[in-house]
Protein backbone atom coordinates (compact mmCIF):
# COMPACT_ATOMS: atom_id res chain seq x y z
CA UNK A 1 0.00 0.00 0.00
CA UNK A 2 1.46 3.27 -1.15
CA UNK A 3 1.62 6.28 1.31
CA UNK A 4 -0.23 9.92 0.90
CA UNK A 5 2.13 12.43 0.62
CA UNK A 6 1.02 14.21 3.78
CA UNK A 7 1.89 10.30 5.56
CA UNK A 8 5.48 10.03 4.46
CA UNK A 9 6.16 14.30 5.05
CA UNK A 10 4.50 13.61 8.43
CA UNK A 11 6.84 10.09 9.26
CA UNK A 12 9.59 12.54 7.99
CA UNK A 13 9.03 14.75 10.84
CA UNK A 14 8.79 12.00 13.18
CA UNK A 15 12.01 10.29 12.65
CA UNK A 16 14.00 14.10 12.51
CA UNK A 17 12.71 14.70 15.81
CA UNK A 18 13.88 11.41 17.03
CA UNK A 19 17.27 12.38 15.55
CA UNK A 20 17.11 15.45 17.07
CA UNK A 21 16.20 13.76 20.66
CA UNK A 22 18.77 11.50 20.72
CA UNK A 23 21.40 13.96 19.41
CA UNK A 24 20.18 16.42 22.56
CA UNK A 25 20.30 13.74 24.98
CA UNK A 26 23.68 12.51 24.22
CA UNK A 27 25.27 15.87 24.17
CA UNK A 28 23.32 16.51 27.26
CA UNK A 29 24.83 13.44 29.07
CA UNK A 30 28.47 14.60 27.86
CA UNK A 31 27.56 18.27 29.13
CA UNK A 32 27.05 16.59 32.84
CA UNK A 33 30.56 15.33 32.93
CA UNK A 34 32.55 17.33 35.47
CA UNK A 35 35.49 17.12 37.89
CA UNK A 36 35.26 17.00 40.95
CA UNK A 37 37.85 17.62 43.89
CA UNK A 38 38.14 16.42 48.06
CA UNK A 39 41.06 18.02 49.11
CA UNK A 40 41.82 17.44 52.70
CA UNK A 41 45.55 19.18 54.35
CA UNK A 42 46.71 19.14 57.95
CA UNK A 43 49.61 20.97 59.54
CA UNK A 44 48.95 21.53 63.20
CA UNK A 45 47.78 18.71 65.21
CA UNK A 46 46.99 18.88 68.85
CA UNK A 47 48.67 17.82 71.80
CA UNK A 48 48.06 14.12 73.02
CA UNK A 49 46.55 15.03 76.69
CA UNK A 50 47.03 11.34 77.76
CA UNK A 51 50.93 11.17 76.82
CA UNK A 52 52.71 14.29 75.85
CA UNK A 53 55.41 12.80 74.37
CA UNK A 54 53.56 11.09 72.18
CA UNK A 55 51.64 14.29 70.10
CA UNK A 56 51.65 13.99 66.08
CA UNK A 57 54.72 16.50 65.05
CA UNK A 58 54.03 19.97 62.96
CA UNK A 59 53.73 19.21 59.24
CA UNK A 60 52.88 21.05 56.35
CA UNK A 61 49.72 19.67 54.58
CA UNK A 62 48.27 22.88 54.72
CA UNK A 63 50.38 23.83 51.89
CA UNK A 64 49.85 20.99 49.81
CA UNK A 65 46.32 21.66 49.41
CA UNK A 66 46.38 25.37 48.49
CA UNK A 67 49.03 24.21 45.84
CA UNK A 68 46.58 21.37 44.90
CA UNK A 69 43.82 23.45 44.54
CA UNK A 70 45.23 26.47 42.47
CA UNK A 71 46.28 23.62 39.97
CA UNK A 72 42.74 22.39 39.79
CA UNK A 73 40.59 25.20 39.59
CA UNK A 74 42.56 26.42 36.65
CA UNK A 75 41.30 22.81 35.03
CA UNK A 76 38.18 23.94 36.15
CA UNK A 77 37.29 21.44 39.24
CA UNK A 78 34.65 21.89 41.67
CA UNK A 79 36.52 21.99 44.86
CA UNK A 80 36.07 20.96 48.81
CA UNK A 81 38.32 20.83 51.08
CA UNK A 82 39.11 20.34 54.95
CA UNK A 83 41.70 21.86 56.96
CA UNK A 84 43.64 21.38 60.49
CA UNK A 85 40.60 21.12 62.77
CA UNK A 86 37.95 21.14 60.15
CA UNK A 87 39.72 17.88 59.04
CA UNK A 88 38.40 15.70 62.27
CA UNK A 89 37.88 12.00 61.55
CA UNK A 90 33.72 13.07 61.68
CA UNK A 91 34.41 15.87 59.31
CA UNK A 92 35.97 13.02 56.69
CA UNK A 93 33.81 11.02 57.13
CA UNK A 94 30.41 12.94 56.25
CA UNK A 95 32.53 14.58 53.32
CA UNK A 96 32.86 11.30 52.23
CA UNK A 97 29.48 10.72 52.16
CA UNK A 98 28.55 13.91 50.69
CA UNK A 99 30.96 13.86 48.23
CA UNK A 100 30.03 10.56 46.97
CA UNK A 101 26.54 11.95 46.71
CA UNK A 102 27.64 14.57 44.24
CA UNK A 103 29.43 12.21 41.90
CA UNK A 104 27.82 11.41 38.64
CA UNK A 105 28.44 9.00 35.75
CA UNK A 106 31.96 10.10 33.39
CA UNK A 107 32.76 12.60 36.36
CA UNK A 108 36.46 12.99 37.10
CA UNK A 109 37.41 12.41 40.49
CA UNK A 110 40.36 13.47 42.29
CA UNK A 111 40.49 13.32 46.38
CA UNK A 112 43.81 14.27 47.90
CA UNK A 113 44.92 13.48 52.04
CA UNK A 114 47.98 15.55 53.17
CA UNK A 115 48.64 14.43 56.33
CA UNK A 116 50.35 11.63 59.27
CA UNK A 117 49.60 8.19 58.12
CA UNK A 118 49.93 4.99 60.71
CA UNK A 119 50.45 1.56 60.67
CA UNK A 120 47.22 -0.02 63.13
CA UNK A 121 47.04 -3.57 64.40
CA UNK A 122 44.76 -5.65 62.58
CA UNK A 123 41.60 -7.12 63.62
CA UNK A 124 39.97 -8.46 60.85
CA UNK A 125 42.70 -10.86 59.72
CA UNK A 126 42.58 -9.52 55.84
CA UNK A 127 45.95 -8.52 56.12
CA UNK A 128 49.15 -10.39 55.94
CA UNK A 129 51.37 -8.81 57.84
CA UNK A 130 48.81 -8.06 60.13
CA UNK A 131 49.11 -4.53 60.27
CA UNK A 132 46.45 -1.98 58.45
CA UNK A 133 47.43 1.26 57.16
CA UNK A 134 45.71 4.54 58.27
CA UNK A 135 45.52 8.28 57.32
CA UNK A 136 45.32 10.35 60.30
CA UNK A 137 42.88 12.70 61.04
CA UNK A 138 43.29 16.27 63.36
CA UNK A 139 41.57 14.19 65.95
CA UNK A 140 43.60 10.79 65.76
CA UNK A 141 45.65 10.00 68.62
CA UNK A 142 49.27 8.50 67.87
CA UNK A 143 49.10 6.13 71.09
CA UNK A 144 46.43 3.77 72.43
CA UNK A 145 44.81 4.58 75.78
CA UNK A 146 41.85 2.31 77.08
CA UNK A 147 39.12 4.28 78.03
CA UNK A 148 40.39 7.40 76.45
CA UNK A 149 41.71 7.14 72.67
CA UNK A 150 41.01 3.31 71.72
CA UNK A 151 41.54 4.25 67.78
CA UNK A 152 38.19 5.26 67.02
CA UNK A 153 39.45 8.35 64.73
CA UNK A 154 41.70 6.40 62.72
CA UNK A 155 40.90 6.08 59.12
CA UNK A 156 41.74 2.56 57.79
CA UNK A 157 42.51 1.59 54.30
CA UNK A 158 39.80 -0.75 54.76
CA UNK A 159 37.54 2.17 55.04
CA UNK A 160 39.15 4.12 52.11
CA UNK A 161 38.36 0.95 50.36
CA UNK A 162 34.95 1.10 50.23
CA UNK A 163 34.90 4.76 49.83
CA UNK A 164 36.89 4.12 46.59
CA UNK A 165 34.78 1.75 45.25
CA UNK A 166 31.60 3.43 45.53
CA UNK A 167 33.17 6.45 43.99
CA UNK A 168 34.23 4.14 40.91
CA UNK A 169 30.51 2.91 40.84
CA UNK A 170 28.86 6.43 41.05
CA UNK A 171 31.29 7.65 38.31
CA UNK A 172 31.17 4.47 35.80
CA UNK A 173 32.90 2.92 33.68
CA UNK A 174 33.27 6.52 31.62
CA UNK A 175 34.78 8.50 34.61
CA UNK A 176 37.77 7.63 36.61
CA UNK A 177 39.13 7.88 39.96
CA UNK A 178 42.30 9.47 41.54
CA UNK A 179 43.29 8.56 45.06
CA UNK A 180 46.86 10.49 46.47
CA UNK A 181 48.42 9.89 49.85
CA UNK A 182 50.64 12.46 50.79
CA UNK A 183 51.62 10.69 53.95
CA UNK A 184 53.41 7.73 55.34
CA UNK A 185 52.92 4.78 57.89
CA UNK A 186 56.10 3.50 58.79
CA UNK A 187 58.41 7.20 58.88
CA UNK A 188 59.16 8.88 62.15
CA UNK A 189 57.07 11.33 64.12
CA UNK A 190 60.32 12.81 65.14
CA UNK A 191 63.09 15.05 63.44
CA UNK A 192 65.67 11.96 63.52
CA UNK A 193 69.08 12.84 64.05
CA UNK A 194 70.67 10.89 60.94
CA UNK A 195 68.31 12.83 58.96
CA UNK A 196 68.64 17.27 58.36
CA UNK A 197 67.69 19.02 61.08
CA UNK A 198 64.84 20.87 59.13
CA UNK A 199 63.04 17.95 57.84
CA UNK A 200 59.94 17.07 58.52
CA UNK A 201 58.68 13.33 58.32
CA UNK A 202 55.08 12.96 57.85
CA UNK A 203 54.05 9.43 59.90
CA UNK A 204 54.60 7.45 62.66
CA UNK A 205 57.52 3.93 62.76
CA UNK A 206 55.25 3.27 65.96
CA UNK A 207 52.06 1.07 65.53
CA UNK A 208 48.98 1.36 66.60
CA UNK A 209 48.18 -1.60 69.38
CA UNK A 210 45.96 -2.47 72.19
CA UNK A 211 48.27 -4.99 72.77
CA UNK A 212 51.61 -3.26 72.68
CA UNK A 213 52.37 -4.89 69.37
CA UNK A 214 55.53 -3.94 67.46
CA UNK A 215 55.39 -2.39 64.11
CA UNK A 216 57.51 -4.69 61.85
CA UNK A 217 56.98 -3.49 58.18
CA UNK A 218 56.66 -5.71 55.10
CA UNK A 219 59.11 -5.11 52.78
CA UNK A 220 57.66 -4.48 49.26
CA UNK A 221 59.77 -3.41 46.79
CA UNK A 222 56.67 -2.70 44.00
CA UNK A 223 56.35 0.92 42.46
CA UNK A 224 53.73 -0.21 40.54
CA UNK A 225 50.56 -2.62 41.65
CA UNK A 226 47.81 -3.22 39.36
CA UNK A 227 44.25 -3.17 40.84
CA UNK A 228 41.58 -5.37 39.57
CA UNK A 229 39.41 -3.66 36.71
CA UNK A 230 35.49 -3.76 36.47
CA UNK A 231 33.23 -3.29 33.60
CA UNK A 232 30.91 -1.25 35.95
CA UNK A 233 32.96 0.85 37.12
CA UNK A 234 35.47 3.43 36.58
CA UNK A 235 39.09 3.17 36.49
CA UNK A 236 41.24 3.97 39.23
CA UNK A 237 44.60 5.19 40.29
CA UNK A 238 46.09 5.84 43.76
CA UNK A 239 49.29 7.66 44.34
CA UNK A 240 51.28 6.95 47.16
CA UNK A 241 54.18 9.08 48.41
CA UNK A 242 56.70 6.37 49.63
CA UNK A 243 56.45 2.62 50.22
CA UNK A 244 54.74 1.61 53.28
CA UNK A 245 57.90 0.81 54.53
CA UNK A 246 59.37 4.16 53.68
CA UNK A 247 59.49 7.78 55.46
CA UNK A 248 57.92 10.31 53.67
CA UNK A 249 59.93 13.60 53.60
CA UNK A 250 59.11 16.96 53.21
CA UNK A 251 60.66 19.40 51.21
CA UNK A 252 61.82 23.09 50.64
CA UNK A 253 60.81 24.75 47.77
CA UNK A 254 60.93 28.83 47.50
CA UNK A 255 61.32 28.78 51.75
CA UNK A 256 57.86 27.05 52.12
CA UNK A 257 57.69 22.94 52.81
CA UNK A 258 55.57 20.63 50.67
CA UNK A 259 55.10 16.71 50.52
CA UNK A 260 57.02 16.04 47.53
CA UNK A 261 54.11 13.90 46.04
CA UNK A 262 51.93 17.03 46.04
CA UNK A 263 54.77 19.08 45.06
CA UNK A 264 55.39 16.95 41.48
CA UNK A 265 52.13 16.17 40.81
CA UNK A 266 51.18 20.62 41.14
CA UNK A 267 54.66 20.77 38.77
CA UNK A 268 52.96 18.57 35.94
CA UNK A 269 49.53 19.27 35.74
CA UNK A 270 50.31 22.59 35.15
CA UNK A 271 51.35 21.98 31.64
CA UNK A 272 49.01 18.76 31.50
CA UNK A 273 45.21 18.34 31.66
CA UNK A 274 44.02 15.80 34.84
CA UNK A 275 42.12 13.05 32.80
CA UNK A 276 41.76 9.54 31.33
CA UNK A 277 45.20 9.45 30.59
CA UNK A 278 47.70 8.34 33.26
CA UNK A 279 50.79 9.77 31.34
CA UNK A 280 51.14 12.18 33.91
CA UNK A 281 51.52 10.22 36.89
CA UNK A 282 54.52 8.71 35.09
CA UNK A 283 55.89 11.70 34.50
CA UNK A 284 55.15 12.67 38.72
CA UNK A 285 57.30 9.59 39.88
CA UNK A 286 60.38 10.18 37.15
CA UNK A 287 60.59 13.58 38.90
CA UNK A 288 60.22 12.54 41.97
CA UNK A 289 63.27 9.84 41.14
CA UNK A 290 65.44 12.59 40.38
CA UNK A 291 65.09 14.60 42.98
CA UNK A 292 68.01 13.68 45.37
CA UNK A 293 66.53 14.72 48.51
CA UNK A 294 63.87 11.76 48.41
CA UNK A 295 66.57 9.07 47.57
CA UNK A 296 65.20 7.26 50.94
CA UNK A 297 61.43 7.11 49.38
CA UNK A 298 59.61 5.54 46.39
CA UNK A 299 56.26 6.76 45.28
CA UNK A 300 54.09 3.55 44.32
CA UNK A 301 51.19 3.90 41.96
CA UNK A 302 48.39 1.60 42.43
CA UNK A 303 46.22 1.91 39.07
CA UNK A 304 43.53 -0.34 36.80
CA UNK A 305 44.76 0.41 33.58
Amino acid sequence: MSLSPNTMFIRKIILLVLCCTFVFGSLTCNAKTEKKALLIGISDYPECKYDSHSSWSKIHGTNDVELIENTLKKQGFNITKLLNSNATASKIRKSFQRFLAKISKGDIVYVHFSGHGQPVEDFSGDEDDGWDEAIIPYDAMQVYKQGMYEGINHILDDELNMFVEKAREKAGPSGIVYIVVDACHAGSSYRSETVESDEYVRGSQRGFSSKGKKYIPRIDKRSKIRVSKSQFKSDVCVLEACRAYQSNSEIKESNKYYGPLSFYICKVLSNHPLGQNLKWTENVITLMNKDKRLIRQNAVIEASK
